[in-house]
């Protein structure tokens, strides 16, 4: 199974600290940290995200739609980066999430289970052009 482990911030002081962070220490944490996973045989993707502030948000709620610059609104909102790995439960993606660098207080990790393309109905003319681009990138 695919889950993603999204590292949140939930408050305005957990933002704040992170400047406070020396750069090359949370670099050796975080790579010790994916260096795990990569032994281990379970990430698939890691990516961490430039600042709100150079974001934006395309807002639905009306027609057309509404593109705001970042940051968004309130803290509880921001997500840094994520890992995707595969591992036989969510049990274990609990075990990995607890183990990520970001610990301080205030951060929170949220693992989701990422569905993959067997778990849809495979008659559907859009599952199989999926299916097809994932076997001619070798995604599967």
């Amino acid at each position: 199974m695919k889950f993603m482990l999204i590292w949140r911030v939930e408050s305005d002081e957990a933002w704040n600290n992170l400047g406070e962070i020396d750069f090359d220490q949370m670099l050796e944490t975080v790579g010790r940290f994916n260096q795990e996973l990569i032994d281990a045989g379970v990430l698939i993707a890691a990516e961490g995200l430039a600042p709100a502030e150079e974001g934006v948000v395309v807002d639905f709620s009306s027609e057309p739609p509404v593109v705001t610059d970042g940051p968004y609104g309130e803290t509880k909102e921001l997500f840094n980066g994520f890992y995707l790995i595969r591992v036989d439960s969510i049990e274990e993606a609990v075990e990995w999430a607890k183990r990520t660098p970001m610990t301080a207080a205030g951060f929170k990790t949220e693992i989701r289970r990422v569905p993959e393309i067997h778990e849809f109905p495979q008659d559907n003319e859009w599952i199989k052009k999926e299916r097809a681009w994932r076997e001619s990138t070798g995604q599967l």
